[in-house]
């Protein structure tokens, strides 16, 4: 019996790539192939570049989409459109050649049976290797979004995994070749997968479950001024309950227990926690930024959203999706936010019509079944 080797690589410049890996490591766990068991290694690229490399890709693009989101959705747009054999794309390559040559080193010395990236940069990096022949490994893609960014596709990938049709047919029109292309919705904890009793979980947290719920969700990092939007939601009449999730930002989560004194039982504030999908199986609606892994996990719990100030670029185009497809509102202020929370209470059959789309539309086994396609690939090379 042998082990087969996966190698994950993602890269910590927003939250959504690293746990994309996280959920294809936690799936490998207990996963079999007709040679063995699976060894699954989630490497974040950011820990193999140079300081000054990683300052740039990482603080700057998060100092950019909180700062200046019109710049970053103006940059998203022109390098979209940029040509692959550019000027400024070869420069961009060679600079990422050259403070990545220790991640190349791990990945030799690792020698994967194959790789799975769950952002676009290392499957670039890897992508210039096979060309020149340094690389005889199998490369995968698992975009994260539902859209499909020009910087995702690369030659010589075995694979990639799109969120949906639509995906699919964008990475048709790029050029990847039909077969290459699985529809398996985007990664997410194997969590998100199970059932969970609604009141079993409103009372771990003290919440009546019989009311209506709304889940603020602010990121890891407890991004958004989430103290005063909840003072604003909770002057709206209504019978409901708001959950507020400020993730690391401890500084927000003391305000709110402050207000929560104000509001007893119907505030309930929560720090950063590890089972944010027993939060989700008590709401009704979630109020969150419309990131690819946020959303759906969300929709794997069949929690329809208010997709809240989504910045230009890969945000708006998940929010399009969103919106399209019926399963969420979309609110650009906190004017708005107060609009559609109160349309919502007024309109229960609307947030049932909503719901029952998201459930259609989630695709909670998606991890799975990327990992599942990947180690077929495999036994199948190894047999031919």
């Amino acid at each position: 019996m042998t082990q087969k080797k996966i190698l994950l690589l993602s890269v910590s410049a927003g939250a959504g790539h690293v746990r994309a890996a996280e959920a294809l490591r936690a799936y490998a766990t207990n996963m079999m192939t007709p040679a063995g068991g699976v060894i699954a290694t989630h490497l974040d690229v950011m820990n193999f570049v140079t300081a000054g490399f990683r300052k740039v890709y990482t603080d700057f693009y998060i100092a950019l989409v909180n700062k200046a989101p019109a710049l970053w959705g103006y940059l998203y747009q022109i390098t979209n459109e940029a040509k692959p054999d550019g000027s400024m794309q070869r420069l961009r390559r060679g600079l990422e050649r050259l403070n990545t040559k220790h991640l190349l080193k791990e990945i030799a010395t690792f020698q994967p049976d194959a790789i799975i990236c769950t952002h676009f940069l290392p499957a670039e990096i890897l992508s210039q290797l096979i060309v020149k022949g340094g690389l005889d490994c199998p490369v995968w893609v698992q975009v994260t979004d539902f859209d499909l960014h020009r910087m995702w596709v690369h030659e010589e990938m075995a694979g990639y995994f799109a969120a949906n049709e639509e995906v699919a047919f964008r990475m048709r029109d790029q050029g990847i070749a039909a077969d290459q292309i699985h529809i398996t919705g985007i990664s997410i904890m194997p969590a998100f997968a199970q059932q969970f009793d609604r009141s079993e979980c409103a009372l771990e947290l003290g919440l009546d479950p019989g009311k209506t719920t709304f889940l603020l969700m602010g990121g890891g990092a407890g991004i958004g001024s989430l103290d005063k939007m909840a003072e604003r939601l909770l002057g709206v009449e209504g019978d409901f309950q708001l959950i507020v999730l400020t993730g690391k930002n401890t500084t927000v989560l003391t305000a709110l227990h402050t207000l929560s004194a104000r509001y007893p039982g119907r505030l309930f504030p929560q720090g950063f926690t590890d089972k944010v999908e027993r939060l989700m199986a008590c709401a009704d609606v979630a109020i969150t930024k419309p990131g690819g892994l946020t959303t759906s996990e969300c929709l794997a719990m069949g929690l329809p959203m208010i997709v809240n100030a989504p910045i230009p670029g890969q945000e708006e185009r998940n929010a399009d999706f969103l919106l399209e497809q019926g399963v969420a509102l979309k609110a650009f202020d906190p004017v708005t936010l107060e609009y559609r929370i109160r349309y919502l209470l007024q309109h229960p059959e609307k947030l049932a019509d909503m719901r029952a789309k998201a459930k259609t539309l989630g695709r909670p086994a998606a991890a799975s079944q990327v990992l599942a396609t990947v180690l077929n690939a495999t036994h199948r090379k190894n047999q031919g």
